[in-house]
């Protein structure tokens, strides 16, 4: 059996669902095609251990497709303060004093109500597979993986794991990082793994929903806190966060190993004293971190958007802001070819939305690299060098505030003078 569209949209994430959402309602044909089922959401069930930092941008954009009312429906956590600081000890901290090196980024000062909320992945998903499902120009395809890809002509046909096969003038990988559809349509990739891992670890503290998020930067990676929702009437007086912690993959192996109680006298020995009393672990999970180019966006009539056009570091939790960057990008640019009677996989537009997004992308990729560099070593120099950068944002919050509201979404171009900076950076090109 065979189905024609306008797009088939392999991957139906939070980005790939976004991004088919976007598309219909533009009067597009879409096929959403994922090989997981689709995502339930259990109010009384414990927080995804996968949270996200959704900034005001992607909330504007969420908001357009109808997924930002469901997801406030289920569980989001707007933080309105973000603090960074340099945790290392060392006897140059005996120069500068960490307070004088602390930063604080404050809603307030921004002119916002918030810098952003914390939401479980899962719930996204669920709202923007909720928005999908109410589009009748979107046809949802789950339990199928793509078997291969066949461009010829002036279309593309997918065949699906059960042989069913899909027609269409174009198709979007939004596959994860690991995407087969970017390995069907032949395009490679650059990829540098760090030596770190981070390690996620859902917890329940004791005290009201905090409305700060927090990161601290070892010479081992950041650890940091991510406040979640309120625990809920079986547990009074508890509220539930998300803590992250990078390490070495034989650290983290051992503090997985360890029980409830031995991993909760870890992480109050390593955790900053403002971390509120913990009462209860309830998940735990690790993963490798990495950072990944596609060497192009796209091929003929594949197109790449999210993780599988870029994965980042994940610092600042920016990753999938940035797809759905990508996402908002590439329906402007399809938009515009329909309305100019062009072909879809038309290399004019598509070299558009690579100009536009591939720049960008690399600028997070390489400021997360630069965090990630200069704060992994304990080199006095180079630690002088961090918390005199540290101090100067402090003391310079014009345009400290100027970045961030670049970083959240709320201003749309990031500030003349750091664009000349990373401009400036050998070997941000060949990222």
């Amino acid at each position: 059996m065979t189905q024609a569209f306008d797009i088939v949209v392999v991957g139906a994430g939070m980005v790939g669902a976004a991004l088919a959402t976007g598309l219909g309602q533009a009067g597009f044909s879409v096929a959403l095609v994922d090989r997981a089922p689709p995502p339930v959401f259990d109010p009384q069930a414990s927080p995804d251990i996968r949270v996200s930092a959704l900034s005001a941008g992607s909330e504007r954009y969420l908001g357009s497709l109808g997924a930002w009312n469901s997801i406030l429906g289920m569980r989001a956590t707007p933080y309105r303060r973000l603090t960074v600081w340099d945790d290392t000890r060392h006897p140059l901290q005996n120069i500068v004093p960490r307070k004088l090196t602390e930063v604080e980024f404050d809603a307030t000062q921004l002119g916002a109500p918030h810098l952003g909320h914390i939401v479980e992945n899962s719930v996204t998903q669920q709202a923007l597979w909720q928005a999908a499902e109410a589009e009748p120009q979107v046809s949802l395809i789950h339990g199928l993986g793509v078997s291969s890809l066949t461009q010829s002509g002036n279309e593309v046909t997918v065949r699906l794991d059960d042989g069913r096969e899909l027609t269409a003038a174009l198709v979007v990988g939004a596959d994860g990082a690991r995407s087969r559809v970017r390995e069907l349509a032949g395009i490679g990739t650059s990829r540098n793994q760090y030596s770190q891992q981070a390690m996620v670890i859902s917890v329940r503290y004791q005290g009201p929903v905090e409305d700060i998020t927090w990161q601290g930067f070892h010479p081992s990676g950041p650890r940091a806190f991510l406040p979640l929702h309120s625990a809920g009437p079986d547990h009074p007086g508890e509220s539930w966060a998300s803590l992250v912690w990078y390490d070495s993959p034989d650290e983290l192996s051992r503090l997985k190993a360890l029980g409830e109680d031995a991993l909760m006298a870890e992480i109050q020995s390593a955790f900053p004293a403002c971390l509120p009393p913990l009462s209860h672990i309830d998940a735990r999970a690790s993963f490798p971190i990495a950072r990944q180019h596609a060497r192009h966006y796209f091929a003929g009539r594949v197109v790449l958007a999210g993780d599988s056009a870029h994965t980042i570091n994940p610092l600042a939790g920016q990753g999938v802001n940035l797809g759905f960057q990508d996402a908002q990008a590439l329906q402007a640019m399809l938009r515009e070819a329909r309305r100019a009677g062009d072909d879809l996989a038309s290399s004019h537009w598509l070299d558009q939305y690579e100009h536009q997004r591939r720049p960008a992308n690399r600028r997070m990729m390489l400021t997360m690299d630069l965090f990630y560099h200069l704060f992994s070593n304990q080199v006095p120099p180079v630690h002088l060098l961090r918390n005199l950068g540290l101090g100067a944002a402090r003391a310079l919050p014009f345009a400290r505030n100027r970045v961030a509201r670049y970083a959240m979404g709320i201003d749309e171009e990031l500030p003349a003078m750091v664009k000349q900076i990373t401009a400036r950076i050998p070997g941000l090109n060949q990222l």
